[in-house]
């Protein structure tokens, strides 16, 4: 897939990030893994980004980064497949390569690890990892690279692979900016934490497309909400949201880190295999696994 069919792909509907599926022992359970991609590629998302945040790319290491990529890869069909890379320069060049070599059609470029550095530094991080690779590269914007619409635009005049603009900060403003002053350049995706909340109004910044965590175990319902947004069905939209996302929000709310656990408590509770998440984070407690899913049962 060249970097240009990727960028028509990504902005064609729906997008996720698969959860890596993890053993008691906390190894990779690469038997359900295959499972999980081979059950999401039957519900239409438009690209899968393997592994991302929700994928816990932060507790895996770069080996199994690759592995995880080639796995899903294989076993996804023609949906296209977005490998991870993050942390330093050096080692977020050699993750890009890696999923290059995996199969990957694209790169989602996280952030940094732990330092905050000036623009200047940015546009060189994303160059080099830009420069590293023939496919297609999304730059997600969040924590330690907020990039200026001034640097978006020296990254795209100077990266004919820089296709995407992945946003999970939350300034609208800045997304406005954006959109305005690149157009049709790059592709727009919202990366917000559980982004039904902020869709209408990244839809109304230029946004039309994002990146559903619940999709990873409730896909019929993150479709029936993404269809209703994108035809303006309110109705349908503010229901979803008051019968189902803001009471998982409040109970996702309650623990630091619950926003990638409480996706794999999700397929738990519906009966697929997910397995632990890797510390730092934590599973939720059985009162909370309870709790979600009760509330499941009213939408599934």
């Amino acid at each position: 897939m060249t970097p240009n069919e990727l960028k028509v792909a990504l902005g064609s509907g729906l997008l996720s990030f698969p959860v890596t599926t993890f053993k008691p022992d906390l190894s990779l359970d690469e038997e359900a893994y295959t499972a999980h991609i081979d059950w999401l590629d039957g519900f239409g998302a438009a690209a899968l980004f393997a592994p991302g945040g929700t994928g816990e790319i932060f507790s895996l290491t770069p080996a199994e980064v690759a592995n995880v990529t080639r796995i899903a890869k294989s076993h996804a069909g023609k949906t296209p497949i977005l490998g991870g890379a993050a942390y330093g320069t050096a080692m977020a060049v050699e993750m890009a390569k890696n999923a290059e070599a995996a199969g990957a059609d694209g790169i989602l470029l996280l952030p940094p690890y732990l330092m905050f550095a000036e623009q200047d530094g940015l546009v060189a991080h994303v160059k080099a990892v830009c420069d590293a690779v023939g496919i297609g590269v999304v730059v997600y914007n969040r924590d330690n690279i907020i990039l200026t619409a001034g640097s978006i635009q020296r990254l795209a005049d100077q990266c004919p692979n820089l296709i995407g603009f992945k946003d999970g900060h939350g300034e609208v403003d800045r997304i406005i900016e954006i959109t305005a002053k690149l157009e049709d350049r790059l592709v727009y995706i919202g990366g917000m934490p559980t982004h039904e909340l902020y869709a209408q109004a990244y839809f109304s910044a230029g946004v039309t497309t994002y990146s559903s965590a619940v999709f990873n175990f409730i896909p019929e319902l993150a479709q029936k909400f993404y269809s209703a947004l994108r035809s303006g069905d309110k109705a349908t939209t503010d229901g979803i949201l008051k019968n189902f996302f803001f009471p998982l929000v409040e109970l996702r709310n309650r623990k630091k880190g619950y926003a990638v656990s409480i996706i794999k408590a999700g397929l738990e509770a519906r009966g697929r295999q997910a397995g632990p998440v890797r510390p730092p984070l934590t599973d939720l407690t059985a009162g909370e696994m309870t709790e979600l899913k009760a509330l499941i049962a009213k939408v599934a």
